[in-house]
């Protein structure tokens, strides 16, 4: 698991919970749309928009697509639950993104724009040495 603190805008969040939940049957409208946000209430794997005005546009399979203005919150968790991300707004369209991350949340925080090489680097780099500090406890 990787922590996660970061400050971005909600646009890269949106592409981040597309790539990771609906991306392959998400309507081409909707993706094009900065205010279509998925959203998912129930069973493993949850996403939460908060929004002043939120509005449901149709559901398909387990995620039902929100248009959603002015949001204030997001909150998601995986379907293992290896992941679990909160974003809250500061200012506008910019806030702070924390939480945990699986490897595979990384690739996608990586994909949509979250996370830059030199933040991947840095990470792995600080779990390598949290790897060795803990062989070397062990030792």
């Amino acid at each position: 698991m990787v922590k996660i603190d970061l400050t971005i805008p909600v646009e890269k969040v949106r592409h981040f919970l597309i790539n990771s939940t609906c991306r392959s049957f998400m309507p081409l409208s909707y993706y094009k749309d900065p205010e279509v946000f998925p959203e998912k209430e129930s069973g493993p794997g949850s996403i939460y928009i908060e929004a002043v005005d939120k509005v449901t546009l149709t559901k398909i399979k387990d995620i039902t697509f929100v248009n959603a203005k002015d949001i204030l919150g997001i909150i998601y968790v995986s379907k293992s639950g290896n992941t679990k991300l909160k974003w809250r707004q500061i200012k506008g369209k910019i806030g702070k993104l924390t939480g945990i991350a699986s490897t595979n949340s990384i690739v996608n925080l990586a994909e949509a724009g979250i996370l830059t090489v030199n933040h991947i680097k840095s990470i792995a780099a600080k779990q390598g040495e949290a790897s060795q500090l803990g062989s070397e406890a062990g030792d």
